[in-house]
C-alpha cells in the first residue's frame, strides 16, 4: 500500500509538469518514500520552523498588550490537548482569521477578537485546536510532503531534522493556505469545539452565534475579503448552522 502511494505521489507530480520519465519517476518515488519515514516528531519540527519564521514577519502583540491578556485569560483553561501543549499568540492584523498548527502553535488575530466576544471567540479557537486534537493539521503537513517537490532529500541520509529553506518555509505556508480539510474534518472539530464548550458549562449556542457573525462580517455566503481563509476551509455555514442547533435542542440548552 505504502508503495503504491509513493508511486502514486510522484506519477501526479509528473504529470502536472506535462512529462513522464521513468528515472524522474523513480525519483520522486524515492522522495516520497523519505517523506512516509519521516517520524512525527521531524514533521512537528519543521511546522516550528514554520511557526517561527511567520512569527518573525507578523506583528506580535506583546504580554502587556489588552488583546493578549484578553486571549491568556479566555484560554486559560485550554493549555494542551493530549501530549501536545498549546502555545498562543496575537497577530495585529485586520483579518477575521485563527489557526492552530501541529505542533500546538495557536494565533489569533485582532480582527476576529474586534468582532467576537469571548464566548463566540473561544468556540472558534477550539474548533481550530480541534484539528491540532484529531491529527488532522499533522496529517496534512506529512501528506503535502508526500507530494511537494519543496521537501526533496529531507530525510535522505541525517537522523537530524534539516534548517528549511525560505521556498521550503513558503511550501509550507501554501500548504496551510490551500489544503482544505475534508468536510468530515470540520465536522470532527466542530464536535470537538462542540464538546469542550459544554464541558467547560459553556452554552454551546455561542458556536451558532460565531458562524452567524462571520457570515455577518462577509456579507452573507461569499468568502471574498477578511474572513476568506476562516471560510474557505470550512463546510457550507448554513449546514453547521443547522447541525449545531440540532445538538443544542437535543441537549436542552437554551438559546440566549
Amino acid at each position: 500500500m505504502k508503495r503504491f502511494l509513493c508511486l502514486a505521489a510522484a506519477s501526479l507530480l509528473l504529470v502536472s509538469c506535462g512529462t513522464l520519465n521513468t528515472a524522474r519517476l523513480m525519483q520522486g518515488a524515492a522522495y516520497a518514500t523519505q517523506a512516509l519515514m519521516l517520524p512525527e516528531t521531524d514533521v512537528i519540527a519543521y511546522v516550528q520552523q514554520y511557526i517561527t519564521s511567520l512569527d518573525a514577519k507578523s506583528t506580535v502583540l506583546p504580554e502587556s498588550n489588552a488583546y493578549t491578556k484578553r486571549l491568556r485569560n479566555l484560554t486559560s483553561k485550554l493549555t494542551q490537548v493530549g501530549d501536545i501543549q498549546l502555545n498562543y499568540k496575537v497577530y495585529q492584523d485586520k483579518e477575521v482569521n485563527a489557526f492552530a498548527c501541529a505542533d500546538g502553535s495557536v494565533r489569533v488575530y485582532t480582527g476576529i477578537m474586534d468582532v467576537m466576544n469571548d464566548e463566540q471567540l473561544l468556540s472558534v479557537i477550539a474548533h481550530e485546536i480541534g484539528h491540532v486534537a484529531l491529527k488532522h493539521t499533522y496529517n496534512q503537513m506529512r501528506n503535502s510532503m508526500l507530494t511537494s517537490a519543496a521537501f526533496e532529500g529531507l530525510a535522505a541520509t541525517s537522523d537530524k531534522v534539516a534548517v528549511l529553506t525560505d521556498s521550503q518555509l513558503g511550501a509550507i505556508g501554501q500548504t496551510m493556505i490551500n489544503n482544505h480539510f475534508s468536510k468530515k474534518q470540520e465536522s470532527q472539530a466542530d464536535e470537538f469545539s462542540y464538546e469542550f464548550l459544554v464541558a467547560s458549562k459553556r452554552n454551546p449556542w455561542v458556536m451558532v452565534e460565531a458562524f452567524e457573525k462571520l457570515q455577518q462580517v462577509s456579507g452573507g455566503a461569499s468568502v471574498a475579503g477578511p474572513v476568506s481563509s476562516l471560510f474557505s476551509t470550512h463546510p457550507d455555514t448554513a449546514t453547521r448552522i443547522k447541525t449545531i442547533s440540532a445538538l443544542c435542542e437535543r441537549d436542552g440548552f437554551k438559546r440566549p
